[in-house]
């Protein structure tokens, strides 16, 4: 996989869900601060009024898109005038994944769609932590089509769905979320000077570095092989990818080895043996050792705590 498919991979946990609702003014509704989750919001018809927690208003048009990485709370109205009710909406346990519901007055028609994930900040990639609190992106004529397209095809499959709506709209969302981390990624690269990883993905040498690494993460790397695939000196290499990732080569590798051993052990039923020769280590013996001082425990009882129903699995 490459960087950012592997990011999406290890984020989110548990289903997503999404709504579209018709709101009519007058109008105004807060959402709840999500510890542990990420939301969007889509305008599809009409405007409205971001009121964030902190800062002044924004006003946002048709194709504005909106996203909160870090769950903060937040409010939309029709107007910064319309007063915001004090009830707050905050998903339950049993959310749908799709739904679709009005409110407000009988005035002007806003639709907007929105929708959230849980987050797994435990094992998160360090791309999220970068992420402001507000992501917004808005409507350009011609730009991000492909950001457009999802969020047209979702909202489509939640206005009238048809069979296979679940895995649809599921694999939707999933798609949503890429499109918006990537057009995020690819403004910021425009401007990033001094560093963090929309520059460093905007860097041709250290973008290669980095794909490999995902791509084939059991390789035996090595700084001089991946200075090799990023066409720069051993010593260029290891300063300018430890300047824009922000740890060394090595140090990012062994990172992901045992995060990614860490998605494998809740997610599989591979042997510590297999894990281990997955994500390039030649023993179990040193895999565990490695993982212990990662993760403060043996890889063995990270699964079980995990996975506490599992049944007992071969080594």
């Amino acid at each position: 996989m490459d960087v950012l498919s592997d990011v999406i991979a290890g984020m989110r946990i548990g289903r997503p869900h999404s709504m579209r609702v018709t709101w009519q003014a007058p109008w105004g509704q807060r959402f709840a601060v999500m510890p542990g989750s990420a939301g969007f919001q889509v305008i599809l018809q009409g405007s409205c009024w971001l009121i964030p927690d902190t800062g002044e208003p924004v006003q946002l048009h048709v194709g504005d898109v909106l996203f909160f990485p870090h769950g903060h709370g937040y409010a939309l109205a029709d107007s910064p005038s319309t007063p915001i009710p004090d009830w707050v909406c905050e998903p339950g346990d049993d959310i749908e994944l799709f739904a679709s519901a009005s409110a407000g007055g009988s005035g002007a028609v806003t639709a907007t769609l929105c929708g959230g994930y849980r987050l797994d900040r435990a094992n998160g990639h360090p791309i999220l932590r970068e992420l402001p609190e507000t992501i917004h992106l808005p409507a350009r004529l011609g730009e991000r089509r492909e950001l457009r397209a999802a969020v047209d095809l979702l909202a489509a499959e939640i206005a009238n769905p048809g069979l296979g709506a679940d895995t649809v709209v599921a694999s939707l969302l999933d798609t949503l979320l890429l499109y918006i981390l990537r057009a995020y990624l690819d403004l910021e690269s425009e401007y990033c000077e001094a560093g963090g990883w929309a520059a460093a993905l905007a860097d041709p040498g250290i973008s290669a570095a980095l794909e490999a690494v995902h791509r084939d993460p059991a390789h035996p790397w090595t700084v001089a092989s991946l200075a090799g695939l990023a066409g720069l000196s051993r010593a260029a290499f290891a300063r300018r990818f430890a300047a824009l990732v922000g740890q060394p080569p090595l140090g990012y590798l062994t990172w992901w080895r045992l995060n990614l051993a860490s998605r494998l052990l809740r997610s599989t039923d591979a042997p510590l043996s297999e894990v281990a020769r997955r994500v390039g280590y030649g023993s179990e013996f040193a895999f565990a050792n490695a993982f212990k001082r990662a993760f403060g425990t043996p890889p063995g009882r990270f699964r079980r705590e995990a996975c506490p129903l599992a049944p007992a699995l071969a080594r």
